[in-house]
């Protein structure tokens, strides 16, 4: 980084990069740079982490000022002592746009890139999965680590980390359209837990997916003892680890199959069925005591 930054900006990184989870220094790593203060700071603590630092900002072409967000986001990295590449992708507006966003994102940016979530964010991946009736592994929601580096900060400590840096941040506005459910969360949810509680909700939402991360591991591993192309060991086992092992098995492009898909494997172990279909082209049939899964027939017309 470069050396004009001043005493306050150097302290402040160095407090900050106690809470994050950065990988031994002349790592390379990849990070995820729209131009806000979150994955600002964030390729400012990777540099002063001592990582051998690629930013990528993603170009979505779905904003007036999106070329503006790029030359900044291009600029700051330069500014902060790396390189910034910018990668064009082309996602329409319309329905799932979040969804298709951060698909075209990650496709672009590549499966290990580093990204700024905050605590803010966990604690709205977490809402969000309660809204979805996700069960211990969504409430779980992100994973600390390497990939998720800075996410025991706040926003506002991303923001204040900026502005002692020096740097201008972009805006996104479409962080404002209450369109999107992650926003609604953001602006009207949040704010009303906050008022209900009496206190500000992030830090206790953030240590509960902690909790449930801990609840979900410990029941993943207990479930890798059941070996799930086995009728015998499916209906034998308590259904929570069951469920587990199947969504394992099951698992297709890192999609699992959804709760109502595990609950009709269940009932092929049990007998109940002969087969049924798990979406993702998959379809399981029992022989015997072996769970066979093999590409589903498409249906005819």
């Amino acid at each position: 980084m470069s050396g004009s930054h001043g005493s306050s900006a150097a302290g402040l990184l160095d407090r900050l990069l106690v809470h994050c989870t950065f990988p031994p220094p002349g790592t390379s790593v990849v990070c995820g740079l729209s131009g806000g203060a979150d994955s600002t700071a964030m390729v400012a603590l990777a540099v002063r982490a001592g990582c051998a630092v690629e930013a990528v900002h993603v170009h979505h072409h779905l904003r007036p000022d999106a070329d503006d967000d790029a030359e900044l986001a291009v600029r700051n990295a330069e500014v902060l002592g790396t390189a910034c590449r910018v990668v064009h992708v082309d996602v329409a507006d319309g329905p799932n746009l979040e969804a298709r966003a951060r698909i075209a994102r990650r496709a672009a940016m590549g499966p290990d890139v580093m990204t700024g979530h905050t605590a803010d964010d966990q604690a709205e991946t977490l809402l969000l999965a309660l809204l979805r009736g996700a069960g211990a592994t969504g409430l779980a929601a992100m994973r600390p680590g390497p990939q998720h580096p800075i996410l025991a900060l706040r926003t506002a400590e991303t923001r204040a980390l900026c502005a002692d840096l020096g740097v201008r941040v972009a805006h996104d506005r479409t962080n404002q359209d209450l369109r999107f459910r992650r926003n609604r969360i953001r602006h009207e949810v949040r704010p009303l837990l906050d008022a209900v509680a009496e206190r500000d909700v992030v830090a206790l939402l953030a240590r509960t997916a902690a909790l449930l991360r801990a609840d979900d591991d410990l029941l993943t591993e207990l479930a890798t003892a059941i070996d799930p192309t086995r009728a015998d060991q499916l209906t034998a086992a308590p259904g929570p680890l069951a469920s587990r092992a199947i969504r394992r098995w099951l698992t297709v492009e890192g999609y699992p199959p959804d709760a109502a898909a595990v609950g009709r494997v269940l009932a092929v172990a049990s007998g109940e069925r002969a087969g049924c279909d798990v979406g993702r082209g998959v379809r399981v049939e029992r022989r015997g005591n072996d769970m066979v899964r093999f590409p589903a027939t498409p249906r005819s017309r």
